[in-house]
């Protein structure tokens, strides 16, 4: 995450613990304390994780960690919280702008290891079915207002949840793989996907606005 995502995300963050303003270098730390659980929630359980392993990943001690934040679930609730905060935007933003994904895989390129942290089988499935689940509904919302679809239609529904599990099966694979190639040319995958999926759901239900 940028810098400034940080402070814009900061007030809710640690409002029971510092009522004050943040300054640079208390974002600077707590952005390394973030960076340094996400790392090791690749390689290994939340509950196995000490705070002191994050410390040393971060490059700081253990008093400071505790200026920040109670303890490692602590920690791991924040972070988990303004992750998906970041990624609902852009999702959110998929009902005004036809580009989202390109913004979505842009998010993901500069935060790797925040969705590395997502994608591994050590860290919680929390947060992934809930990403999971707004891609889902934002999706969803889209596709109905596209078809100006106003009663309830199951097999719509599985669609574009069939569609939307492609999707980010392709990003997983981008990272299962180390991301490997580069954003365009998943971009590239993801809309040729979306192009074919919209021609279908057209010659089925009709394009309709």
């Amino acid at each position: 995450m940028k810098e400034s995502d940080w402070a814009a995300l900061d007030a809710g963050k640690v409002q029971n613990m510092d009522s004050k303003k943040p300054d640079r270098r208390t974002l600077r730390t707590r952005k390394a304390l973030c960076e340094a659980l996400a790392e090791l929630l690749t390689t290994k359980e939340l509950h196995r994780i000490t705070v002191q392993e994050i410390a040393d990943k971060a490059d700081v001690n253990r008093v400071t960690f505790y200026k920040h934040y109670l303890d490692v679930y602590d920690l791991y609730e924040k972070l988990e919280k303004e992750v998906i905060t970041e990624i609902e935007l852009v999702i959110l933003d998929g009902e005004r702008n036809p580009e989202y994904m390109k913004s979505l895989i842009d998010y993901i390129d500069e935060n790797r290891i925040y969705f590395s942290m997502i994608m591994s089988p050590y860290c919680t499935g929390t947060i992934r079915n809930k990403i999971g689940k707004m891609f889902d509904g934002t999706y969803l919302t889209i596709c109905k207002e596209r078809y100006n679809m106003i009663r309830k239609d199951t097999e719509f529904e599985y669609l574009c949840h069939y569609h939307v599990s492609g999707c980010l099966s392709i990003l997983e694979k981008w990272e299962n793989a180390g991301y490997d190639q580069p954003k365009d040319l998943i971009v590239k995958g993801i809309n040729e996907l979306e192009k074919r999926f919209r021609m279908f759901c057209d010659s089925k239900y009709g394009k309709k606005i």
